[in-house]
């Protein structure tokens, strides 16, 4: 049950396609064994209210949050956080060539006793033969 979380500064509005972000955040997500992809979510948040570095309006921010399910060794989750964040910097290069953009990402793990869960994803996905 990953849940990645995009928040971003509004001054990166028109700047990104965060429909497109949020499927190549996906996308990436679903080749990786540590995501189930049945639980993967992934969604974007415009952040209206922020203050970055000097204050400078120019500056504006990609801070991907990603949940997991506990349970995984520290180094598949290192692994996993690191192939995220590659695709991520691989999306935000050509916004990043010409505009003041931070970039940050982290993992933490979900309490599974204190998290319960419910759905019918899983009776909906196409299985391949």
């Amino acid at each position: 049950m990953p849940h990645f979380h995009i928040d971003y500064s509004a001054n990166l509005e028109n700047v990104v396609d965060m429909a497109a972000l949020c499927e190549a955040i996906r996308a990436q997500a679903a080749m990786i064994e540590t995501f189930p992809v049945a639980g993967i979510r992934v969604r974007a948040t415009r952040v209206d209210h922020y203050a970055v570095a000097d204050g400078d309006p120019k500056h504006g921010f990609v801070d991907l949050s990603i949940r997991l399910r506990e349970g995984r060794a520290d180094d598949v989750k290192r692994d996993a956080v690191a192939q995220v964040f590659a695709a991520l910097k691989d999306f935000m290069a050509p916004a990043m060539a010409t505009r003041s953009i931070a970039l940050s990402a982290e993992m933490r793990d979900i309490n599974a006793e204190l998290s319960p869960k419910t759905g019918t994803v899983r009776d909906h996905l196409e299985t391949s033969s």
